[in-house]
């Protein structure tokens, strides 16, 4: 494997965004201070870096993804290989998340995303998984915990291990509020009991993030996130979901039986939550919220995740429509088949444009003001599906085997309508910013 952007002459440590660094040994320093962020975002043209990152990770999905796509998708294995390269050339570990993080427009996680899911969202979505963990611990964690939890999510090149974010329950998927897992001080410690369903990468983490009530009556704001290692004693994987799509993602159920962890695995800390539901108490306002927390500042990401998918299926069809022929000449020349490419040209440059516009944001305001990235996600994640499905309709019988991928990205394509949060949830969170 060559190298990559990490290689040949650049810092053997990286700015995160939030002004820390991660050295080339993995370990996190952790700086109180945020960076000077530009005010305006001047040009949509890719800085050199960015384009660097771009075209390095779509030509790892052009060699290592989409060659083994058809097999994982057939088989449902989880892709270790796959990740131990993306391991060696430093493609998955905190160093590579610190840089893309570090992008001053804040638009290179994005890049990275739709490169990888172009490739294979099931492959992607087990390399970039991890991510989910990563935000729950970075945006609640302590300094120590950052440091200390991050990378343990990612391993090691030669031993690479991925992190789960264990939130959606039997009975409580949208509605947060309703989750039942509960954490209950025992001893100086934390007992967690409790059963998660759907969870990404749930049970073959090396480190769970679990979300679980502490104050049940206080609703989401009696909520707190807990850090759970592997072999902690109680922790098991349940059943593995077989699934429509993205099948080289592992989706499965993680079981809590009396689990206890010490209380340094509370994110945060016990000071930190004791004020939170001291005020929840007391009837105070508050946004907090730890699993919509995190999952509002991964939609932007998700919805780039869904872009890719939709910019594979496009490009398949147009060159489809440029290569096929009926009655004498190459379908692209029919107005029907001509104005469908037309609306999904239209359509993935302006969900392009809504993803960078959320990250931007977010970049710069430290937080979403108008929704912005429940929007990138709902316009997203429904452009996929809708290109994905016209890209089977102008393939015709060809786009509905499997010897044509369209099929495949068309499954794929489903699931980002459904998790991290509904388009019906994503609608609700627009609604209730404009009605506010």
């Amino acid at each position: 494997m060559g190298g990559g952007p990490l290689t040949g002459g650049r810092k053997s440590a990286h700015e995160h965004s939030d002004g820390g660094t991660v050295s080339g040994n993995g370990t996190y320093q952790y700086q109180t201070y945020r960076q000077e962020l530009p005010s305006a975002m001047v040009s949509f043209e890719l800085t050199g870096d960015q384009r660097e990152i771009r075209d390095w990770v779509h030509d790892f999905a052009v060699r290592e993804v989409r060659p083994v796509a058809p097999h994982y998708d057939e088989t449902e294995e989880f892709p270790w290989e796959v990740l131990r390269k993306a391991a060696e050339i430093g493609l998955y570990s905190p160093e590579f998340l610190a840089q893309t993080f570090a992008d001053e427009a804040g638009i290179m996680p994005a890049l990275v995303a739709e490169e990888l899911c172009w490739g294979c969202a099931g492959i992607a979505l087990a390399l970039q998984g991890t991510g989910l963990p990563v935000a729950a611990i970075y945006s609640q964690g302590t300094p120590e915990q950052v440091a200390t939890w991050i990378p343990a999510c990612y391993g090691s090149a030669r031993e690479p291990a991925v992190g789960a974010f264990c939130a959606t329950e039997a009975d409580a998927g949208s509605d947060v509020a309703a989750y039942r897992t509960r954490a209950v001080k025992s001893n100086g410690d934390w007992v967690l009991n409790g059963r998660k369903v759907f969870i990404t990468n749930g049970g073959i983490a090396d480190v769970h993030v679990v979300v679980a009530a502490v104050e049940p009556a206080l609703g989401t704001r009696g909520q707190a996130s807990f850090v759970v290692p592997k072999g902690t004693p109680g922790l098991s994987a349940g059943k593995k979901e077989k699934k429509m799509g993205i099948r080289a993602s592992h989706t499965g159920e993680v079981i809590l039986e009396d689990v206890r962890v010490p209380p340094d695995c509370l994110l945060g800390g016990e000071e930190r939550l004791q004020a939170r539901l001291a005020r929840a108490q007391s009837g105070q306002s508050s946004r907090s919220n730890v699993a919509m927390k995190t999952f509002e500042s991964t939609r932007p990401i998700v919805g780039a995740q869904a872009l890719g998918i939709a910019r594979a299926a496009f490009e398949f069809a147009l060159d489809y429509a440029k290569q096929r022929k009926q009655f004498g000449r190459p379908i692209i020349e029919n107005q029907a088949i001509a104005f469908k490419l037309a609306d999904m040209a239209t359509e993935i440059e302006a969900a392009r444009g809504l993803i960078w516009r959320a990250l931007w944001e977010s970049r710069n305001q430290g937080e979403f003001k108008k929704a912005e990235g429940s929007m990138a996600k709902l316009k997203a994640s429904e452009v996929a599906v809708k290109v994905t499905e016209e890209a089977i309709q102008i393939c015709g019988g060809y786009g509905y085997i499997r010897d044509f991928p369209v099929e495949k990205w068309h499954r794929d394509a489903k699931i980002y309508t459904l998790f991290e949060g509904t388009s019906e949830i994503q609608r609700l969170v627009i609604s209730r910013t404009l009605a506010a």
